[in-house]
């Protein structure tokens, strides 16, 4: 099998199991914060078995020698965590998916800010057409049911948040971050607790509860995090976007959830945008092969050689 059909299909198998995310925090009757909990719980744990079978203890004492950057990254992805479920309990489904989706374009403004990288002027454009499909789903959001305004900005916060993480790793430059996952999430599952309620749980939704953070969440998060190491990011990039295309249409169908005119016009802007760029910056970037073990630019990548204008 080759390096990018291993990519596609590693990519593409978690994007699929990630799709779900937010039915299940609709569907289990608890607070955010216990959903939090044992989402970044359970994930951790899962992840964290899997890489003591496959790599061993020693991996994760080899993880200290990046320093400062490493805890940014901690940080920044157990926060995600957290901000995600927080999102989907106070707005719409889609406002969430549409305002995430713009992480790509938060990456390329982090990367110009920690590492100087300054973005191209096709990425400047891209970044500009998705702040405005933002802004017109935050304006949507006070006529369209179940949305909210803080809502939408906790999505943003969770944009802004992945992609200063997506930063880090880039400067990490570790062949791999999947041991760090279960570092964050355990430590964010740490911090809510004394916040949480871990057992007032319905009990008819235990399953729900496993299944989301133990088996989708935990895979999903593996899986698209090894997915870019064989594949170009502008590729990567359009694999993900399918989950905001995905992700209302199930809420739609499962929940009866209308995004509403606002949403699909603003989230329409936003994956427009970051489909036509990055599949522009896939073109141009054919023919540079990918080798294993490389990491991957976040998918609206700054100014390079072979990214004229």
């Amino acid at each position: 099998m080759s390096d990018h059909l291993k990519g596609l299909l590693i990519t593409g198998l978690g994007v699929l199991l990630v799709v779900p995310d937010s039915l299940f925090v609709r569907l289990i009757d608890a607070s955010a914060i216990t959903i939090a909990f044992w989402r970044s719980l359970l994930c951790a744990a899962v992840i964290a078995v899997g890489v003591l079978l496959f790599q061993g203890p020693r991996v994760f004492r080899e993880l200290f020698r990046f320093g400062p950057w490493l805890w940014l990254y901690v940080v920044t992805v157990g926060s995600a965590g957290y901000l995600f479920v927080l999102a989907v309990s106070l707005t719409s489904v889609a406002n969430v998916v549409f305002i995430i989706a713009a992480m790509p374009a938060f990456a390329a403004l982090t990367s110009w800010l920690i590492l100087g990288e300054r973005p191209s002027r096709r990425t400047a454009l891209t970044i500009f057409v998705v702040m405005i499909g933002i802004a017109v789903i935050a304006v949507g959001s006070g006529e369209t049911a179940q949305a909210s305004l803080a809502g939408d900005l906790a999505a943003l916060g969770v944009a802004i948040v992945f992609a200063i993480a997506l930063t880090t790793a880039r400067k990490l430059k570790a062949s791999s971050m999947v041991p760090v996952i279960p570092i964050a999430y355990f430590g964010a599952a740490a911090v809510l607790y004394p916040f949480a309620e871990p057992l007032a749980v319905a009990s008819d939704d235990w399953p729900l509860v496993f299944l989301h953070g133990g088996v989708f969440i935990a895979a999903a998060t593996a899986l698209i995090t090894l997915g870019p190491r064989y594949l170009p990011s502008a590729e990567v990039a359009l694999l993900i976007l399918l989950e905001s295309v995905l992700a209302p249409i199930l809420a739609w169908a499962v929940l009866g959830e209308n995004p509403g005119r606002w949403a699909l016009f603003g989230g329409a802007l936003v994956i427009s945008a970051l489909a036509v760029s990055n599949a522009v910056a896939l073109k141009r970037r054919r023919r540079v092969p990918v080798s294993p073990g490389t990491a991957a630019a976040p998918p609206l990548s700054p100014r390079r050689e072979d990214d004229t204008p």
